[in-house]
């Protein structure tokens, strides 16, 4: 997964899209039980990056909320970033489950071990920082983010239980895209897709609000 690249390359598109649709406009789960525990060696490689990731990726995009939302005072990012937190820990209770090990030895908003998710969050708050519709628009490029990695996660995991968590999390994002796109059309500008198809961007914000045992 490599959220860090994609945004990191791309977040000047993100910024010109928000200036531009300023200029057009003129003017939200559930966390895992705690489980018997696994042998990590029933996990591969991969699995277990993409778990350690995760567990990291899922904090970042509560840690920018959290910040964004004391910036703007905006409740969708109140409202996110509560669900973010449920998401975190799910993923830290599958990590327990397989005995791996913990990466977020410090939960302090802004602390990371992967010190490319430490930037990344520096690169979103700044840009978020700039003004109320940017803001949104870093909401939803994470959101966007998020589902790519976490199909890529999917595909990877032979595992029905991590698989299980994931399309959860993946739940999640589709119903924050949804949030997060809707407070940008309320201010009459037309989203454009910066990550995903805008067929798939579409798809989702077209349907409704998803709901199940694990939805955020």
């Amino acid at each position: 997964m490599n959220i860090t690249g994609k945004l990191a390359t791309a977040l000047f598109t993100a910024g010109m899209l928000t200036t531009a649709a300023a200029a057009t406009a003129g003017g939200y789960g559930g966390g895992m039980n705690r489980q018997s525990s696994q042998d990590a060696s029933s996990l591969d490689a991969t699995e277990t990056a993409n778990l350690i990731y995760m567990r990291e990726e899922e904090k970042l995009a509560r840690d920018v909320y959290i910040t964004l939302y004391e910036t703007w005072s905006l409740p969708v990012f109140d409202n996110i970033a509560a669900s973010e937190e449920t998401h975190t820990t799910s993923v830290e209770d599958m990590l327990e489950k397989y005995r791996v090990a913990d990466p977020v030895v410090d939960d302090t908003v802004g602390v990371f071990v992967d010190p490319h998710l430490a930037s990344l969050y520096t690169t979103l708050v700044g840009q978020g920082s700039a003004s109320s519709l940017a803001a949104l628009y870093v909401g939803a490029a994470i959101e966007e983010i998020d589902m790519i990695d976490l199909q890529e996660a999917i595909d990877a995991s032979d595992n029905a239980d991590i698989r299980q968590l994931y399309e959860n999390l993946m739940r999640g994002s589709r119903n924050h895209l949804r949030a997060y796109v809707g407070q940008i059309e309320d201010l009459g500008i037309v989203y454009v897709a910066q990550y995903l198809s805008q067929e798939e961007v579409d798809t989702i914000v077209d349907a409704p609000i998803e709901r199940g045992s694990s939805h955020r």
